[in-house]
């Protein structure tokens, strides 16, 4: 059983108050933290499998993950810490599950035509983006060859830092791993995104 100073620290959270709704049988309450969450996730979840059939269907996964969970939650951590942790554990189960799969979908989908915004995005927010200006089909072919040399755990920890704007700690709770490794994860990323993008500054 969680103490009680442990829980509490947690419930001003908009999210955890929703989520105590949930387990309440407040099924809107799960409606609007679909609402809030969605785009995040598939977000989160096209970076790691590059199939946006997939990242929606991951994405469900999880809410019917929570909602099951519904019954059991309790509120040790933040509403996005735990969900994040569930969506990580799902995208390591699917890239365990279909590593074949997607080797052929990388083959097949390398066009510049399947560039998404949030390969773009990614490297802006990290501060990587050449500032001479290519070509935008070479640049995204750029930058989507380099966000491919990424590992999936630097991929991983990259997104949540960067878009999540998560902490360190907050990482690492979602990984299973301690606060310096995460560092040292998105340093990893950071060193190996500028060696490909530095020739095109």
């Amino acid at each position: 059983m969680v103490s009680q100073s442990l829980s509490n620290q947690y419930l001003s959270d908009p999210d955890v108050q929703l989520m105590l709704k949930v387990t309440a049988g407040d099924n809107s309450a799960f409606e609007q933290l679909v609402v809030r969450y969605q785009d995040r996730l598939v977000g989160f979840f096209y970076h790691i499998v590059h199939d946006r059939t997939a990242a929606e269907d991951l994405a469900q996964e999880a809410f019917l993950r929570v909602f099951r969970s519904k019954e059991r939650y309790e509120p040790t951590a933040r509403f996005s810490t735990w969900l994040f942790r569930i969506a990580h554990n799902l995208a390591s189960n699917q890239k365990r599950g279909a590593a074949r799969r997607r080797e052929i979908q990388l083959a097949s989908g390398s066009g510049a035509h399947d560039f998404r915004p949030e390969e773009q995005n990614l490297a802006e927010k990290s501060a990587l983006m050449p500032t001479r200006q290519l070509d935008s089909v070479e640049l995204r072919a750029v930058v989507r060859n380099a966000i491919e040399e990424l590992s999936e755990r630097q991929r991983t920890a990259v997104v949540l830092h960067k878009f999540e704007e998560m902490s360190y700690e907050e990482i690492g709770d979602i990984m299973g791993l301690g606060p310096v490794a995460v560092k040292s994860l998105i340093s990893r990323a950071r060193g190996k995104l500028k060696e490909a993008l530095e020739k095109f500054i």
